[in-house]
């Protein structure tokens, strides 16, 4: 991936190795690329994963965080959602 421009994101923890977190960085409609920090740079709530962060990025490194609680929130309950939907068995009425 290329570099992350300098600016404000949205950001998910996508998964840790060891004492670093990998981010994966969103742009308006697409993933723009990915930050790998110290685990304990985020905030303590955030460090989970799928925890959706804010980020700033400055000089291509993370430059501030914070947790986005209701983001995170409507997202599980979002992905939840589908999950129900996808594994509820057809009526017999259809087919």
């Amino acid at each position: 991936m290329t570099e992350i421009t300098d600016g404000t994101y949205t950001a998910v923890v996508d998964r840790f190795e060891e004492d670093l977190a990998v981010v994966l960085v969103e742009g308006e409609e697409e993933l723009v690329g990915e930050l790998v920090v110290e685990t304990e740079s985020l905030p303590a709530d955030g460090q989970h994963v799928d925890a959706v962060l804010t980020v700033v990025v400055e000089d291509g490194e993370l430059d501030d965080v914070a947790y986005d609680e209701a983001e995170t929130t409507e997202r599980a309950e979002d992905a939840q959602s589908r999950f129900d939907q996808l594994s509820e068995r057809p009526s017999s009425n259809e087919e």
